[in-house]
């Protein structure tokens, strides 16, 4: 038998008023605010200073407009090849990140020694930034698009394989124990049982990144990596920040139509 006092303790505890969501919601909101506080004084960060160069960006944005409109000739090969490098670095990179996915799911590979490996693998291919990944290709291959296909490649291997094992570990398991109960091997059950089911979401990866990658094939071009990059490089170099703007202007078109273009086919598929 609890004691009288045992019994009022209890009681007080239990009507104790929790903290309320507003203060755990201002306490949050607090602890965000003293992080970016922190960083930026850990990096320099200064509002002032970024107030003393805003007249600068005015004066850089008067000087792009209005955007030299005849420069759009010159330009339109360069960004075709831009969207080629996008296509082909996409391509290969969602071929190659096929295999090793399905080595990282862990419901195709039970086995640690296969999975962690293969996720390691991943995790280190994502930190290499794509314009590092293009800074070394071009020491290899030269100037040109051969190291921005390579590049974003990588990049995309990378991504896509990550979205596309976590798509894998979603499936439904009926198909696949109604394989394994019919004596099907490992190639037959991954191929009639997971790739099946899983061939909406790749394709949705692979539209999404083309997006992104058309965007990053714009700027490798600044370490040498080919397309529209170069031209952004030279006029930016020469101060003729008028066809810098038409460069602009041109890609961000080009971009706004892949992604509408984009998004229709990824909602027919899913």
């Amino acid at each position: 038998m609890k004691t009288e006092q045992e019994i009022q303790t209890n009681t007080i505890l239990h009507s104790a008023p929790l903290p309320s969501k507003k203060l755990k919601y201002l306490f949050t909101f607090l602890l965000v605010l003293l992080l970016i506080f922190l960083s930026g004084q850990k990096i320099g960060f200064s509002f002032y200073e970024l107030l003393i160069g805003l007249p600068n960006m005015g004066d850089l944005l008067v000087q792009m407009f209005p955007p030299n409109w005849a420069y759009f000739v010159r330009i339109t090969e360069p960004i075709l090849d831009t969207i080629r490098i996008a296509i082909l670095g996409t391509t290969f990179g969602a071929i190659l990140s096929i295999p090793l996915a399905l080595l990282a799911a862990k419901n195709i590979f039970q086995s640690n020694w296969i999975t962690y490996p293969a996720r390691f693998i991943l995790n280190l291919i994502r930190t290499i930034p794509d314009l590092l990944l293009a800074s070394i290709f071009v020491a290899i291959f030269g100037i040109g698009a051969v190291p921005g296909i390579l590049a974003l490649a990588g990049f995309s291997f990378g991504i896509i394989a990550k979205l596309f094992y976590e798509a894998i570990e979603s499936i439904d398991k009926g198909p696949l124990e109604a394989m394994t109960a019919v004596g099907a091997n490992k190639i037959k059950w991954i191929a009639l049982g997971v790739i099946p089911q899983v061939i909406p979401q790749f394709t949705s990866f692979f539209l999404y990144m083309f997006e992104v990658n058309i965007r990053a094939a714009s700027v490798l071009g600044l370490v040498g990596a080919g397309g529209i990059g170069l031209y952004y490089e030279q006029t930016l170099g020469f101060f003729e920040y008028d066809k810098t703007a038409s460069i602009i202007i041109y890609t961000l078109a080009v971009v706004l139509i892949i992604d509408i273009i984009s998004n229709k086919l990824r909602e027919k598929i899913l």
